[in-house]
């Protein structure tokens, strides 16, 4: 498996790397919570921008991706919008999540874009070429937040993301029992060694949590953690994250 470089930091080598996602509604509050990552944990941000409140006009969520930019200086920046039936705040129809999307991947300001496998549909090839052209990594991702699929749909979701150009897979499920667990940590052990490429995986809820601290142990490149509010369930405060992953790095070494 080949790391992925993104300005600084290696995906998928060593300890999985800590993305804190910024999730305040308006410009004021989102670059504040940005200017407070230099002093903590973090080695990716993410901008949740289904979070903002002006998230429907690509020209002013650009424009604040600049800002942002200027803020985070030499940090990776995560472009998400979260479908709302993917687990965010709200939805677009289906050319507004085009558009916004080519719009940050042709902004200059991002590194890394998180498309929906399953949202962008037949179009996630030109987004992929796009990217490509601008030198923008992409996550591509799945979640769902009702059930956790057998190991046989989960594995072939991350083959398909794989196999649609991603540069990182992400999957994210709900486990119903332990045994959901178990099931996602086994079928992220197979794929981290079956696929060129990081992946990224957890199981959510309080359940789940586990998945996201054995992500070296189990081939998971990297994994969120929350300063103040949190995006999804069963995500740990970032400070407490890098403690334990620390520990874990150390005794695997």
């Amino acid at each position: 498996m080949k790391p992925v470089m993104i300005r600084n930091i290696a995906i998928g080598q060593g300890r999985p790397k800590i993305c804190v996602p910024i999730v305040a509604s308006s410009a004021d509050g989102i670059l504040e919570a940005a200017k407070g990552f230099a002093d903590l944990p973090v080695d990716i941000a993410e901008w949740r921008v289904d979070w903002y409140e002006d998230a429907a006009s690509p020209e002013k969520v650009i424009r604040l991706a600049g800002c942002l930019r200027q803020v985070l200086g030499e940090m990776p920046l995560l472009f998400t919008f979260r479908t709302e039936k993917e687990g965010g705040e709200k939805s677009l129809p289906f050319e507004e999540y085009i558009e916004l999307n080519l719009a940050a991947i042709k902004s200059g300001t991002v590194d890394l874009v998180d498309l929906e496998l399953f949202t962008a549909g037949d179009r996630i090839g030109q987004m992929v070429q796009e990217a490509r052209r601008a030198r923008v990594r992409v996550m591509m991702s799945s979640h769902e937040f009702f059930k956790t699929p057998t190991k046989e749909e989960m594995m072939g979701r991350l083959q398909k993301m794989y196999q649609a150009g991603a540069d990182i897979p992400k999957l994210a499920v709900m486990p119903q029992s332990k045994w959901d667990v178990l099931a996602l940590l086994a079928v992220t052990l197979e794929m981290s060694q079956a696929l060129e490429c990081p992946i990224v995986t957890m199981s959510m809820s309080s359940i789940g949590m586990v998945s996201r601290l054995v992500g070296e142990t189990f081939g998971s490149a990297l994994t969120f953690g929350a300063i103040g509010q949190r995006s999804a369930p069963g995500q740990p405060g970032a400070k407490e994250l890098s403690e334990v992953l620390e520990v874990i790095h150390r005794n695997l070494e």
